[in-house]
């Protein structure tokens, strides 16, 4: 997975946009939703359009996003909107669409929607989606190891190595080896609300 060159969102940017999009409900719900996943997990929008409600675990308190492996947990109230969302997904109407498993279903009967026009979107709401993934990804590698990082977010480990060097991480040494586990409490920083006190799953985590 690539990480555009261009000049990242400053952390205070991307705390304000991230805030901005947890409390904005004059905002569409998709976009919002959409937005924090780029937020908080650097993703590409080409990969979140073809995120499923399956890639979303939740056990009644506890709430994952399979994006690489382990899934990664959501903070609150990050997580309330993403289930707020998958109760009430748009494009959703038709007779073809009402199965839809996407997460974000395409107006095209059984396809996701479409990266290109998502991020327009994005923009037009002030995410600058190549600006903000530069953020998310340099902030989760100031705080955790870059192969953590890479097996939970999906990214390639060479991309984080090379990204934590730029941002002047101090992970450089960090053992390579079984990582199938974030770490006890990993929460991605700035939700605003998020409890970083370490959770363990009461029961069985199903997909919602």
């Amino acid at each position: 997975m690539k990480i555009s060159r261009r000049p990242a969102l400053s952390e205070d940017e991307r705390l304000a946009a991230l805030g901005r999009l947890l409390t904005d409900t004059d905002t569409p719900m998709r976009l919002r939703v959409a937005g924090v996943i780029v937020l908080l997990y650097a993703q590409p929008l080409t990969r979140i359009v073809q995120l499923t409600v399956d890639d979303v675990l939740h056990d009644g308190e506890t709430t994952l996003l399979r994006l690489g492996e382990p899934a990664s947990p959501v903070p609150e109230p990050a997580a309330a909107l993403l289930l707020a969302y998958i109760a009430d997904r748009d494009n959703m109407n038709t007779a073809t669409n009402q199965a839809s498993r996407w997460l974000f279903p395409g107006r095209r009967a059984g396809r996701p929607a479409r990266p290109d026009h998502m991020s327009s979107r994005l923009r037009e709401i002030g995410i600058p989606v190549a600006a903000a993934r530069g953020a998310a990804i340099r902030q989760q590698l100031l705080e955790l190891p870059a192969p953590v990082v890479a097996e939970a977010l999906g990214y390639h480990d060479k991309t984080t190595s090379r990204l934590l060097r730029e941002s002047g991480g101090t992970w450089s040494r960090y053992a390579a080896g079984d990582h199938s586990r974030s770490p006890s409490g990993w929460t991605p920083r700035g939700a605003h609300g998020a409890d970083n006190t370490p959770s363990s799953p009461s029961r069985p985590i199903t997909h919602v």
